[in-house]
C-alpha cells in the first residue's frame, strides 16, 4: 500500500523559504510522477511542481522562479524548497504519485483520480 508523509509545512512571513518534505513508502513503480498540489482557501486544487524518474520537472507559472522541485535517487523522499513566499502561496501543500502518468504535463491534468495522495501540510504566509 502507497503511503505518502508530508512535513515541513509551517508559518512564515512575505519573502520567507520553507522546505516540504514527502516521505513515500509502499511505492515500487520505477515510472510515473511525483508531484505537488497545493489548494487555498475557497480554491479549487492546483499542480504546483511535478518530477518524473528522468528527472524533468514541470511547474505552474505562478511559481515558476520561486519554486524548485527534487527528488532523492533512491525516488522514495520529494522535495519543494520554496523561495520568495508571498501570501498568495497560502495553502494546503499534498504530495501525489502516480506510476501511470506518461509525463510531467501531468501536473495540468484536470482530473488525478489514479494518484495516490498524503494527508497535506499546511502552509501559512504572512504579509
Amino acid at each position: 500500500q502507497v503511503q505518502l508523509v508530508e512535513s515541513g509545512g509551517g508559518s512564515v512571513q512575505a519573502g520567507g523559504s520553507l522546505r516540504l518534505s514527502c516521505a513515500a513508502s509502499g511505492y515500487t513503480h520505477r515510472s510515473g510522477c511525483m508531484g505537488w498540489f497545493r489548494q487555498g482557501p475557497g480554491q479549487e486544487r492546483e499542480g504546483v511542481a511535478a518530477i518524473d524518474t528522468s528527472g524533468r520537472t514541470s511547474y505552474a507559472d505562478s511559481v515558476k522562479g520561486r519554486f524548485t522541485i527534487s527528488m532523492d535517487n533512491a525516488k522514495r523522499n520529494l522535495f519543494l524548497q520554496m523561495n520568495s513566499l508571498n501570501p498568495e502561496d497560502t495553502a494546503m501543500y499534498y504530495c501525489a504519485v502516480d506510476p501511470n502518468a506518461r509525463g510531467v504535463w501531468w501536473l495540468f491534468l484536470p482530473s488525478h483520480a489514479k494518484a495516490y495522495w498524503g494527508q497535506g501540510t499546511q502552509v501559512a504566509v504572512s504579509s
